[in-house]
């Protein structure tokens, strides 16, 4: 078990992360999702619990922006493991006095994380999540794992990789690695495109050539890859903690990259977005170039 030094640094910065994403949408997209945070109870990771609910709450904000009232359905899981006793394997907490609720019951949820462990299946209790919640028909099923250790256990990762596989499932892995772009300097994070880096005033950009490097034992092995083949991200749990504009940024870079991966994952047909960073979606780009090829005829 590792000792987390910086708890009151998240705390102090967390909830500036509300005010610096923005999401401006160009046609209303769609949005039906289910989310679970699968969260580690072991003793280190009070400050990670306390920078949930505030994560939790800006990228509802950012999705509800993304999609508009009528269109908007969100709701939101915890499953916690790793800690002693009935706390150790995966495990519902109640949110909203059910498998999901809002963004503002799952910060009351979040309350009910503890921290009294030490030996962390990771794994298992993905696996748990995935099977033992009643997902909403067509919803984007969303998996955020936030651990500092590797996975204990001898649950298989094969068996983890073919149940996201089979769920459609996304998943985002908040994990004790570091990552790098493509000219050596210091990245929060990637997916399996880019890197995602901090601008030095709370904000974020984007680099080419990103990889992961070290980390807490098999972390690496066990969570990137399986993160960045469901479509989704790796971040370095580290930055989080480091507080300051450095967890301010990680916050925004992490809201805005969900909020882009679930209307991806939005079943056709797709409409479009724009994000923090002004990505645009395909679909806007082809109808674009048919209209004016249209206009030329």
């Amino acid at each position: 078990m590792k000792h987390n030094k910086v708890f009151k640094s998240i705390l102090s910065t967390v909830t500036l992360s509300t005010m610096a994403v923005m999401v401006t949408p160009a046609l209303a997209t769609p949005i039906n999702t289910n989310i679970v945070a699968v969260v580690d109870e072991s003793g280190s990771m009070g400050g990670e619990h306390a920078w949930l609910p505030s994560m939790i709450t800006s990228l509802n904000a950012a999705l509800l922006t993304a999609a508009g009232v009528d269109a908007f359905s969100a709701t939101y899981g915890l499953t916690g493991f790793g800690g002693n006793g009935g706390h150790r394997p995966g495990h519902k907490h109640l949110v909203g006095g059910g498998d999901f609720g809002t963004a503002g019951q799952f910060g009351a949820a979040a309350g009910s994380l503890n921290t009294s462990g030490s030996h962390e299946n990771g794994f298992q209790a993905i696996n748990y999540a995935l099977n033992n919640y009643g997902y909403t028909a067509g919803a984007v099923k969303n998996l955020i794992l936030v651990t500092d250790e590797d996975s204990d256990g001898n649950t298989p990762q094969a068996s983890v990789i073919a149940n996201l596989s089979r769920n459609n499932a996304l998943l985002n892995a908040v994990i004790d690695v570091s990552f790098k772009c493509g000219d050596g300097t210091k990245a929060l994070g990637m997916s399996a495109t880019k890197g995602y880096k901090a601008d030095g005033s709370g904000g974020f950009t984007t680099c080419l050539g990103a990889t992961a490097y070290g980390g807490f034992v098999n972390s690496l092995a066990d969570y990137v890859d399986l993160a960045l083949n469901t479509g989704g991200a790796a971040w370095d749990l580290k930055e989080l903690r480091a507080g300051g504009n450095r967890a301010v940024s990680f916050t925004n870079a992490f809201v805005d990259v969900k909020v882009e991966e679930i209307i991806t994952h939005v079943p056709e047909p797709t409409t479009v977005a724009f994000l923090g960073l002004g990505v645009l979606s395909m679909g806007m780009l082809r109808r674009q170039k048919k209209n004016n090829m249209d206009n030329l005829a």
